[in-house]
């Protein structure tokens, strides 16, 4: 073959690559804001709806079980003020696909031939009242059905839902009940609507795609994120970790966006975030079924949320970027996570811990140590370190949700901090767990 047309097709394919990277760049993978920005459509929906006695009547009949339901759960609301994890139209725990998807430009379907930019699979458990939800990297290199390896992002725009079910189901050994898909045009209107999020922004984010359409301009701090800032922070990859450090700025988006719903505030907005959503939702699930998820999900505590991002490593074949996965780790994940493998809850003290905290948690960090120590844990690690979100990390399949919750109950410093599961020790290298303390 001729070495000029040899060069020329791979800088061809460079070229390719290049403009797949700024499409991909213009895209932000919503990760488990999916998972809220859904429940926040169907519970603006489900508040309103039942609140309409006649109207539920109307269409399940007077004499119906479901309108018993739905009026019973107004009711509790209007005299109790709060949700409980009450799931009787699942049965049994159910494995639930969401799908954050781009657009393809203006005037274009945002259902048909889209990518999948934020792949979460999420398993409600109604009998442990918890949800877990493994984040799956847009990148992730698998086998596609009559397409070959390729990007598992990339099953939904070759086959629609049917085969993006179909490639996870393939790729990870589980069932799909349902899916849910939210259109990124959501983002930025529920986040205007709610008055802005809070986020404590890790580091100075400057950076601008003029034929994209992001300019991101964000000081490292305490932010309280517009609609356009959010949708920067969450799309903004353009550091050492990649998608993979957008995967953990969309779970601390997460923390501050559920604080964020839980105010007097939010919930007084609700009908308004149903009017700027109800065009960026696409499920398979039921009215009935969509408002006690939407219900569970807002009684849910830090403890109830399980979050993992499936283990791999960067990798290039040619000019194509993948994520590679760790077969034995993403087992791990997969079994814990959907199959709920979770040791008894209680003390192990053969538990390695490590710490690490900001300059202003350094006294609390301290005290943490020694409450450890006093219980029979080993601190192996006590390091400051400029982080941006606190955190409590697993690496040891025996530190489980049920330990969690067990030290959470022992340990005031645990009562706020999120649940990560990341069997990756690159934090404190020899430590079982990882607890972080910032600011």
């Amino acid at each position: 073959m001729n070495s000029k047309y040899d060069e020329k097709e791979e800088y061809t394919s460079f070229l390719e690559h290049i403009k797949e990277e700024r499409n991909g760049s213009s895209n932000f993978a919503k990760s488990l804001l999916s998972f809220v920005l859904g429940m926040c459509c169907v519970l603006a929906f489900t508040l309103w709806f039942i609140n309409q006695e006649g109207l539920v009547k109307s269409v399940f009949g007077e004499e119906s079980a479901i309108t018993d339901e739905l009026l019973g759960w107004a009711d509790a609301i209007k005299n109790r003020g709060r949700t409980s994890f009450n799931l009787p139209a699942f049965g049994r725990a159910k494995n639930i696909l969401l799908l954050g998807v781009d657009s393809n430009g203006e005037g274009t379907d945002k259902w048909d031939g889209t990518r999948t930019d934020t792949i979460i699979l999420m398993n409600v458990d109604p009998k442990s009242h918890s949800v877990n939800a493994i984040s799956i990297p847009r990148d992730s290199k698998v086998y596609i059905d009559e397409h070959g390896v390729n990007k598992i992002n990339s099953a939904h725009a070759f086959g629609g839902i049917k085969l993006c079910k179909k490639t996870i189901e393939d790729t990870l050994g589980v069932r799909i009940d349902n899916y849910i898909m939210i259109h990124d045009d959501a983002v930025k209107d529920i986040v205007d609507t709610l008055g802005g999020v809070p986020i404590y922004v890790e580091k100075r984010m400057n950076y601008d795609d003029y034929s994209g359409k992001l300019h991101i301009h964000l000081n490292k701090g305490l932010n309280v994120l517009n609609g356009t800032q959010a949708v920067g922070y969450l799309r903004f990859r353009h550091d050492g970790l990649g998608d993979i450090g957008r995967t953990q700025r969309q779970q601390w988006f997460l923390k501050g966006l559920l604080d964020t719903i839980k105010t007097p505030q939010a919930l007084s907005k609700l009908p308004e975030l149903l009017s700027v959503t109800r065009d960026d939702v696409k499920t398979d699930m039921s009215i009935y079924e969509l408002s006690q998820l939407a219900n569970a999900a807002r009684g849910l505590s830090d403890g109830g949320i399980q979050i993992a991002t499936l283990p791999g490593a960067p990798n290039k074949n040619g000019y194509i970027s993948y994520w590679i996965l760790d077969p034995e780790k993403v087992q791990d994940v997969v079994d814990r996570l959907i199959y709920r493998e979770d040791k008894a809850a209680g003390g192990d003290t053969s538990l390695v811990a490590g710490i690490m905290y900001s300059s202003s948690k350094a006294a609390e960090a301290e005290e943490l140590k020694n409450t450890l120590e006093n219980m029979g844990y080993k601190v192996n690690c006590l390091t400051m370190e400029t982080l941006p979100h606190s955190q409590f990390i697993a690496h040891n399949n025996n530190v489980s949700n049920s330990f969690y919750n067990y030290l959470r109950k022992r340990v005031s410093t645990l009562e706020k901090i999120q649940y990560v599961y990341d069997p990756v020790r690159n934090y404190c290298v020899n430590s079982d767990f990882t607890i972080v303390l910032s600011n």
